[in-house]
């Protein structure tokens, strides 16, 4: 990937890795935007961007999304949205063939409009031609996983476990439908990274690392 030019990385995850951190804290490392799956939903609910708005867009702009962003950031009390994730009110299940194709052309936008980092979203596909994408996936040990979501939504270890257990399916069934692929399969990766034993900053600092490194797959 080259730093110099428009890139996009983005970030698979599982629930309870630290990965939305950890893209957090790169996207602000390397001074580039960050987005993730609820502010992607938060854009299309509250603009009301479906598939025939962006296309109606995209005929008047080149580059629609760099407009959007201007009438958006230009209106009275504009303020850049701030989304906590609420696991258990986005069920990817129940995504149509429209939204999927809504969130997949505004991410494109995004991506277009500058260098970024993106979690989720089966970003691994929708930027695989992308001609500078890094595609990261960050996983943990269950145990891990459920020592995480305990402590970031205050439940029990067995409720935790439910409901890593209960978006796992989600999310796979969500990237198996769209992607005819599997979130687990590495081969849709550049990078996998094993977040149990490091902190979110350790996980940015090996992939500042590898950005550096002439290589063209690793594992942590």
């Amino acid at each position: 990937m080259k730093q110099d030019e428009i890139f996009v990385i983005t970030i698979n995850r599982e629930l309870g890795s630290g990965g939305r951190t950890v893209g957090e804290k790169l996207a602000k490392r390397l001074e580039v935007p960050f987005y993730d799956k609820a502010l992607i939903q938060e854009l299309k609910k509250k603009y009301g961007l479906t598939t025939e708005e962006i296309e109606r867009l995209k005929g008047q702009e080149h580059n629609w999304w760099a407009e959007f962003k201007r009438s958006i950031m230009m209106m009275p009390n504009y303020v850049a949205p701030r989304i906590v994730p609420d696991y258990a009110s986005m069920p990817d299940f129940l995504i149509t063939d429209d939204i999927f194709k809504a969130e997949t052309e505004i991410l494109k936008g995004i991506a277009a409009d500058g260098s970024c980092v993106i979690a989720g979203r089966s970003g691994f596909y929708i930027f695989r031609d992308h001609p500078n994408h890094l595609s990261i996936l960050i996983q943990a040990s269950m145990e891990r996983r459920i020592e995480r979501v305990m402590q970031k939504q205050n439940v029990t270890a067995e409720k935790a476990e439910a409901i890593i257990k209960k978006v796992d399916e989600s999310r796979e069934n969500y990237v198996k439908k769209y992607t005819n692929s599997s979130r687990y399969d590495t081969r849709n990766y550049d990078l996998v990274i094993n977040a149990d034993n490091h902190s979110e900053d350790e996980i940015v600092e090996m992939i500042i690392l590898y950005l550096d490194l002439p290589l063209s797959k690793i594992i942590f």
